[in-house]
């Protein structure tokens, strides 16, 4: 039987294919990821709200949301490290979702009450504590989900794998979005209460981490994982010395990424600068460009409606994510998957540069349904890429390490972006924006040069089975 070492992973000839999985079993196995995203989508639509309503800045906002791709950066490596190296009674991964599903809704429920705990510490600097506790929880839960996809699925199975994911992802986040303006409907109050919040804001974040925990557990109980023989038949024996590897292997393995995950990365950098504006600088945009407020209006109710019209439109984005997702495997198929990603991020451009010319707040609704497509796209297509290129035994921490290219453009555009505003843009968010859609437009050029290793190997497989039929 010939053996091959490559990348710590002794690869058999005779290793066996994955079965592949049901349906209901793909979703079980990342129903978790929805209580995740219900938990992100809060934290995107209201985070800048909120700090804004603690005494935060405009032009500050990317310095408070750089606490995220930073605790993102330091966790998602490590995590993945040790989710490589994890088994016990729950599992391989299920360890860590179940550890950051109970500290993501801990943080959930302080953020908004900030106002409460402020003693010495003033409640801005304890809003933007929480949020760094939120998002190393978040991101504890969320990366071990992507590398229990690749374990599990086959090269076939995981642009349909990703795409239910992501439709998973995007219904957690389309009622995330929703909620806040939901319940101000319902007769929770709109205004500042005595905590500088309004209620229908802190009301949604303790229905989120109640969602989030809900989720979490689901996938904790009822989906599978294989045991250390199992997977040792569909992925190979781990090298011993390698798995004992302390935490310094996380360089080596950086040092080694695939060619595929180098070329993702400037990808990754357009895409996920363009986000990180959309998240941080949509609520002032809209309230600045649309509504017409100047002054000191972050908190007056025409802010918080502006808030509120922001966050359904982030639903909106969200819900067509959700449908997309669906669509995608059957797009892929028909177009390939470079061009598939492609396509869905220049609709995301155009979606956010339309953001400009808008007049009623009612309208950005359908601005959302292009960022939607590329939404869709960017939780799966750059993860079925990367997936068909990782060595088996490094999956938890090269899906880590991938988090590195979402992380740093966050970084980047945290230190510069609120500069920008200020000196360049004359204090109007706006042009922030439009720059993320020309942005997204680059992420679908640059993708177009990736080369899809997984992509190839199925279609040499198909020539294969064509010749010997």
């Amino acid at each position: 039987m010939a053996v091959s070492v490559s990348s710590g992973v002794k690869q058999e000839s005779g290793l066996q294919p994955k079965p592949s999985l049901s349906i209901a079993q793909i979703i079980t196995m990342s129903f978790g990821f929805m209580g995740i995203q219900f938990g992100f989508a809060l934290q995107n639509g209201n985070t800048s709200r909120i700090l804004r309503s603690f005494g935060a800045d405009v032009e500050h906002l990317p310095a408070f949301w750089l606490v995220a791709p930073v605790v993102g950066m330091i966790v998602q490596p490590i995590i993945g490290h040790y989710s490589d190296r994890t088994w016990n009674r729950l599992g391989r991964r299920k360890p860590y979702f179940l550890t950051g599903a109970i500290l993501s809704s801990i943080a959930l429920i302080f953020l908004p009450n900030s106002a409460s705990l402020a003693g010495l510490i003033p409640a801005l600097w304890i809003g933007a504590g929480m949020v760094m506790v939120m998002d190393a929880s978040f991101n504890i839960a969320m990366e071990p989900f992507r590398a229990l996809v690749a374990d599990n699925l086959s090269d076939k199975q995981s642009t349909l794998g990703f795409s239910i994911q992501t439709f998973l992802i995007g219904l957690g986040a389309v009622v995330g979005s929703i909620l806040p303006e939901l319940l101000a409907e319902l007769g929770a109050s709109k205004a500042p209460g005595d905590t500088g919040v309004a209620n229908n804001i802190t009301y949604s974040f303790y229905i989120g981490a109640a969602v989030f925990m809900l989720a979490i557990l689901v996938t904790v109980f009822f989906s599978k994982e294989y045991a250390p023989a199992d997977y040792e038949k569909y992925h190979g024996k781990p090298d011993e010395a390698q798995q004992k590897a302390g935490l310094a292997e996380i360089f080596k393995d950086f040092g080694n990424m695939p060619r595929t995950m180098k070329q993702l990365g400037l990808v990754q950098f357009f895409s996920w600068f363009a986000l990180f504006s959309m998240w941080v600088f949509t609520t002032d945009a809209v309230a600045t460009h649309v509504y017409g407020l100047t002054g000191e209006y972050s908190k007056t109710e025409a802010y918080n409606d502006a808030g509120n019209k922001v966050s359904s439109a982030f639903g909106m984005y969200n819900f067509v994510a959700m449908l997309y997702a669906l669509l995608l495997p059957l797009i892929a198929r028909q177009f390939g998957r470079k061009m598939t990603h492609a396509l869905s991020l220049f609709a995301g451009g155009i979606g956010l540069i339309s953001v400009y010319f808008l007049k009623d707040p009612a309208m950005l609704k359908f601005s959302m349904v292009g960022v939607g497509l590329a939404w869709a796209s960017i939780l799966a297509m750059p993860y079925v890429i990367l997936s068909g290129s990782i060595p088996p035994g490094k999956l938890g921490i090269y899906m880590g390490i991938f988090n590195f290219f979402i992380t740093l453009p966050q970084i980047v555009n945290g230190l510069v972006n609120g500069w920008i505003v200020k000196n360049i843009y004359d204090g109007q968010p706006i042009y922030a924006i439009v720059l993320a859609g020309f942005f997204m437009i680059c992420a679908g050029i640059s993708v177009l040069f990736v080369y899809d290793e997984g992509w190839l190997r199925i279609q040499q497989e198909k020539k294969m089975l064509a010749n010997k039929s």
